[in-house]
């Protein structure tokens, strides 16, 4: 039976113009479009003049009046020239218990992991929301430019006492390590700690799914609906988990529409945009992107710096040389995790061998590190630059040539590969006519020596160093 007969309870005529426009609303928009958003359309009644037409929430009908009313009502006008308005009106259906395994779980890891042995405990709701790890805070957050929107926005969203207009859904991408599980636990303990009363559950992408299907295989269905449908601040951690994953889409979609229907605040991240998540449905891709979508870029030197300051002062007992945080702050650009994990190493080194940190030991505790993320400085470019700063030949870089003016370049070009690549001694040599590593060693001393007791010196190196870090 058509549903829309099975609804419609007026004249034959209206049917088969509604069904008429249905046609054309879907050969206007395409099939996906069509079935995420204007199947639901079920008619109710058509007099005076005025089609009225009902949709199961709130967000699917401002939806399509922002997107798709015109053409509803155009469409209509060419079957009845009567026809001045279209009119949507909110009906709820009554939540319906979802498919059983064998029909609504594709075969892929939905049903791989509904057919584990160990999943048939009961849906337990207070093992549902995961920990909060209490470093992760407002007060731990250092924000720069790279990050500010979305640190702005999760603050808003926090402190807010309902939901953000225009934030909601508070969607956060941005790569691996650059602070948006950060921002979902600060913006989680801010909302625990200054309004208890609210319910708030913060959960993996992956996560969910594994609930979803353990309450298909429990048949819990409801219980799960039920929970997730009263909870007053959902946050959802990289969703991009669930693409592909057609039934566990299928369910969050609908927990996202009954939610934003009860004025319920959602915060989602992701490792990239709504757009660009492949294998996503796009009426999930066009709720993900409803409210306000704030991205993390990668980290500049400064934010990089002021993490790396932030997470020093919190270590009372250890003393870094500036010059060695600027140099992590340089050379770790990754993101900030490794940046963090790279100077616990080096106090833990310098704690443990009981010795200073020095920018030498740095390079050899990181060695590994520095060289994963070398940010492609070569010799030759070193060279390039000091020859051009003391205005003499690239090649005598190469030369054994032993006059100050060309030696002492040479020396600093040495010093400055020790200091920015990741080479070892014998290959900087090599890059300079074929010198012997203990050649480079006594470069390296003997600028080291010079910086210290001729102040204009040092600064005339320090400036070249920044001049090459700048450009890499």
């Amino acid at each position: 039976m058509n549903e829309s007969i099975a609804y419609y309870q007026g004249k034959p005529e209206h049917l088969a113009k509604w069904d008429r426009v249905r046609e054309r609303l879907r050969n206007a928009y395409g099939e996906a479009i069509f079935k995420s958003w204007l199947q639901p359309l079920k008619l109710a009644d058509v007099k005076n003049g005025q089609v009225m037409v009902t949709v199961p929430t709130r967000f699917m009908r401002e939806w399509i009046l922002s997107h798709y009313v015109d053409n509803i009502l155009r469409f209509w006008c060419q079957e009845d020239q009567t026809i001045h308005s279209v009119d949507i009106f909110v009906k709820a259906e009554p939540v319906m218990a979802s498919p059983q395994p064998q029909q609504g779980v594709p075969a892929n890891i939905e049903a791989a992991m509904l057919n584990a042995a160990n999943e048939d405990k009961p849906l337990n709701p207070d093992t549902i929301s995961a920990p909060l790890d209490p470093r992760y805070t407002f007060d731990n957050f250092v924000v720069g430019k790279p990050n500010e929107l979305a640190h702005a926005a999760a603050r808003r969203v926090a402190e807010s006492p309902s939901v953000t207009p225009g934030c909601n859904p508070l969607f956060i991408y941005g790569g691996v390590g650059l602070g948006k599980t950060h921002l979902m636990h600060a913006i989680a303990w801010h909302i625990r700690r200054t309004d208890p009363a609210r319910k708030v559950v913060y959960l993996s992408a992956e996560k969910f799914m594994y609930l979803f299907i353990r309450a298909l295989r429990t048949k819990e269905t409801m219980t799960f609906k039920e929970y997730f449908r009263s909870v007053d601040v959902l946050m959802v951690d990289d969703v991009q988990f669930i693409a592909g994953k057609e039934s566990t889409q299928e369910e969050f979609f609908h927990t996202f529409n009954a939610l934003v229907d009860q004025n319920k605040q959602l915060i989602i991240s992701a490792d990239r945009s709504p757009s660009d998540i492949e294998g996503m449905e796009e009426r999930v891709r066009s709720r993900l992107g409803w409210g306000l979508v704030a991205d993390i870029h990668t980290t500049s030197y400064e934010l990089r710096l002021g993490i790396l300051q932030s997470k020093l002062e919190k270590m009372p007992h250890v003393h870094v040389p500036a010059r060695v945080l600027e140099f992590l702050a340089h050379k770790i650009t990754s993101n900030v995790r490794e940046l963090e994990g790279a100077l616990n190493r080096v106090v833990a080194h310098a704690t443990l061998v009981g010795t200073p940190v020095t920018l030498e030991s740095t390079q050899e505790v990181l060695y590994d590190i520095l060289r994963a993320n070398d940010r492609r400085i070569t010799i030759e470019d070193i060279q390039k630059k000091v020859s051009a700063h003391y205005n003499i030949k690239v090649s005598d870089m190469h030369s054994a040539r032993r006059s100050v003016a060309i030696a002492r370049p040479r020396q600093v070009a040495m010093y400055l590969a020790k200091k920015l690549t990741t080479k070892s001694l014998p290959e900087i040599g090599r890059k300079f006519g074929g010198k012997d590593h203990t050649t480079v060693m006594h470069a390296v001393k003997r600028i080291d020596e010079i910086c210290k007791a001729d102040q204009e010196f040092a600064d005339d190196v320090e400036l070249l160093m920044r001049m090459l870090q700048s450009a890499a």
